[in-house]
């Protein structure tokens, strides 16, 4: 993988956050994917929300797999962590960066290819772990590297460049992560910024396994007619059911929004997601309710966006597990190894 820097330019009179850097301090490598791609649309937003939030660079931790979008790390925070992993391996590998430091912001970036059929496993057991990670999924229905073949996501009847058509089920994300028990579960668009920068905010936020399935299209291989995964389909069919809103715990929390049409959900660091619901009978903190209402728009043949469930009452795999508070390499030697008469007194527990 080739990349290619940037020049370090800020104009004196950029807007700056409250560290004082710029936009461009959460840039990284210039991209090589293809010109339209819907990653680099995903990456643009992913650096506007870390700017927004006003994270800092190196406390950021940035994970990926193999595939187009596993190389958009690259591509935003280049100051951060970085661990571009084997092929469906990200999610173990953002585990242990997670139980080794859990001070750090995690976000591991990863596609349908890479999540869906060699990583499957992983992916059930990071949702299952409730690790504290913002997992995005850029989802464009095909294997983009290698030339375009149907990815576990392609939907039954959608065609290939070449017309054939794929008649083999597809796996939802969003279907899946309601099922395994996934704390957050959204759904966006490459092509909806609008939207996308507040889901991942309020991802970014979340305590435990944030999970944003992003239609992405592949302008190579897969956004041509009779593609459901294309612009033009998506874009016709998308259809926004729940609008989110990230007010950090220093802004004063007000919303203009009528009684019954904004839920909010307080975080725990004392932020709050406002939660507007454009599908008013629709419930965001019903998790029976949320996967129904994701069958029923696609059984219509809807693309259904937007922050589709959260629940802040469950614990994270941290505190399931009671893990320190301090990162592993600020610990005292004799703390990570009491010695071998500790070692065997807790063997001596289990016999």
């Amino acid at each position: 993988m080739t990349s290619f820097a940037k020049p370090s330019i800020n104009l004196k009179n950029a807007k700056r956050n409250k560290l004082g850097l710029t936009r461009r301090d959460y840039e990284g490598a210039m991209s090589t994917l293809c010109a339209g791609c819907g990653h680099d649309s995903v990456t643009a937003c992913m650096a506007k929300a870390f700017f927004e939030l006003s994270i800092e660079p190196h406390r950021a931790v940035k994970v990926s797999g193999i595939g187009c979008s596993s190389k958009t790390t690259a591509y935003f925070l280049s100051e951060a962590h970085g661990n571009n992993t084997v092929h469906g391996r990200m999610p173990s590998v953002a585990t242990g960066a997670a139980a080794a430091n859990t001070e750090l912001t995690y976000i591991g970036v990863s596609g349908d290819g890479d999540s869906l059929s060699i990583g499957l496993g992983q992916f059930a057991h990071a949702i299952r772990r409730n690790v504290n990670m913002l997992y995005v999924l850029e989802n464009n229905g095909v294997y983009g590297l290698t030339k375009g073949q149907f990815s576990a996501s392609s939907d039954i009847g959608s065609r290939s460049k070449k017309g054939e058509e794929n008649l083999s089920p597809p796996i939802d994300p969003v279907s899946l992560g309601l099922s395994l028990g996934a704390t957050f579960v959204a759904r966006g668009f490459s092509g909806d910024r609008a939207q996308l920068v507040p889901l991942i905010k309020a991802g970014l936020k979340h305590n435990g396994f944030a999970l944003i399935d992003i239609v992405s299209p592949c302008v190579s291989f897969n956004d041509h007619k009779g593609s459901t995964k294309s612009y033009a389909h998506t874009f016709q069919y998308y259809h926004p059911a729940v609008h989110a809103d990230y007010v950090p715990m220093a802004d004063d929390i007000k919303t203009s929004y009528e009684d019954g049409e904004a839920v909010p959900v307080e975080l725990h660091d004392g932020g709050m997601i406002m939660l507007r619901k454009l599908d008013k009978d629709y419930d965001p903190q019903d998790r029976a309710a949320a996967y129904a209402q994701v069958a029923k728009r696609a059984a219509k043949g809807e693309i259904i966006t937007g922050l589709l469930y959260v629940d802040e009452s469950q614990k994270d795999m941290a505190a399931m597990n009671k893990m320190t508070a301090t990162p592993l390499n600020a610990l005292p030697y004799e703390s990570l190894c009491p010695g071998a008469a500790s070692l065997a007194d807790l063997q001596n527990r289990y016999r």
